[in-house]
């Protein structure tokens, strides 16, 4: 098939869907498939990159990239918002100089870039598969970025009705979009639950972490507001428990929310890296004792983090501070992967970390299942496999609608 990826975000971008979506390409591309990507220029989870005025082709690792310009700006609600339609306008742009695929996979987010592809897909009469990896406008209105009943959410409720209506397929990472997405009333037959892979490969040989050493939690990744790193930074630096036993509270990454984290830490117990190089995230990896995934939010579950997947595949134990009925939460449980914490009691954070460490047995246990469950459900060759099941519905499907073969178009 020839396939294009649609992707707000790409390599080198070293978090969030940036390496999920390499991932992708790039086993697609293995699989004997023509792969072409269709990106914004990279500036996740800061603009490291520098900015670009024009378009620019690039290879990486032997895809084809169409990089798009982005008026970069992360800091407030008017500047992500703005960040967004810079990205739509790009695309509308560019679609005239695009060829032809046999299907067109769109990335959400960046939500606003649905309408281009809607446009596109419809005139061209292209299959059109959306990949959710966020349940925007639910997610934006949650977290306040934008106002419930508000101009913009209204705009953004339609485009989601529209795009729902018009995909051929919609790809999600998790039951609660199902169940959001079966409760909007999309037909549960366009509907296929893809976990994302773990993008790190762990090493062949086990990983042996040291009894004596001091316990290492690692948190990885976007530090945005979703994230809830403050409180729990706090209530980690303050703890006389984490003190007693030398913990440290390892974070990685950057965000929005990165400041807030650090004001939170005055004691010296957390270690905030920012964003670290492949090899050195590796080696803190490597040297965790148990990792951190944090969610802090109310109402609708918009989104499953990717980094559970890669801790897991690195036989992590997980301390989950997420709400107990979250997607996480089931995924943790489920697996015997670790302890799960209400994200809205804070405090209890550091009590549930000591347990852990108390029990080496229980760490180990814990750490293996979690090993276990991510080959089972978070494999790239599993991830891969499904998806291109998922296109070749797709295409399939719409050969005797969309005049592919020369057949009449569609009725839709």
């Amino acid at each position: 098939m020839r396939i294009q990826l649609w992707s707000y975000n790409y390599a080198p971008e070293p978090t969030g869907i940036g390496p999920v979506s390499t991932v992708w390409a790039e086993g697609l591309s293995e699989a004997g498939h023509d792969v072409e990507v269709v990106a914004a220029h990279p500036h996740y989870p800061s603009p490291d990159w520098g900015t670009r005025a024009l378009p620019y082709r690039e290879r990486r690792n032997g895809i084809p990239v169409l990089r798009l310009p982005l008026l970069i700006g992360r800091e407030t609600a008017a500047q992500r918002i703005r960040q967004e339609l810079s990205f739509m306008l790009a695309q509308s742009a560019g679609v005239p100089f695009l060829g032809r695929p046999d299907v067109l996979v769109s990335v959400s987010p960046s939500f606003p870039a649905l309408l281009p592809a809607l446009v596109a897909t419809r005139l061209r009469r292209v299959p059109w598969v959306l990949w959710l990896h966020d349940l925007l406008p639910d997610g934006a209105a949650a977290t306040g970025l934008v106002d419930e009943a508000g101009p913009i959410v209204r705009a953004s409720r339609w485009l989601e009705r529209a795009s729902y209506r018009a995909a051929d397929r919609i790809a999600v990472l998790s039951g609660p979009f199902l169940d959001n997405l079966l409760a909007k009333g999309v037909p549960r037959e366009k509907l296929e639950l893809i976990y994302d892979p773990a993008t790190r490969t762990p090493p062949a040989a086990p990983i042996r972490r040291g009894a004596g050493d001091a316990p290492r939690i690692l948190s990885m990744g976007n530090i945005g507001h979703t994230q809830g790193l403050a409180p729990l930074v706090a209530t980690f630096d303050r703890s006389e428990a984490m003190s007693a036993m030398g913990a440290r509270l390892v974070i990685t990454g950057d965000g929005v929310a990165a400041a807030e984290v650090r004001q939170a830490e005055v004691n010296g117990n957390v270690d905030m890296l920012g964003v670290v190089s492949g090899e050195r995230l590796e080696e803190e990896l490597r040297s965790a004792t148990l990792a951190l995934v944090s969610q802090s939010y109310d109402g609708t579950e918009f989104n499953l983090p990717s980094k559970l997947m890669n801790f897991m595949a690195w036989e992590l134990p997980i301390v989950a501070a997420v709400n107990p009925r979250s997607e996480v939460a089931r995924i943790v449980n489920e697996a015997g992967a670790g302890w799960v914490v209400d994200s809205s009691r804070p405090e209890e954070f550091p009590r549930v970390v000591a347990t852990a460490l108390d029990d080496r047995s229980a760490l180990e246990a814990r750490a293996k299942a979690a090993a276990s469950y991510a080959r089972d459900r978070f494999s790239r060759e599993g991830f891969i496999a499904r998806f291109e099941k998922l296109l070749r519905e797709a295409v399939a499907a719409a050969r005797p609608q969309a005049g592919i073969l020369g057949s009449a178009p569609s009725q839709r």
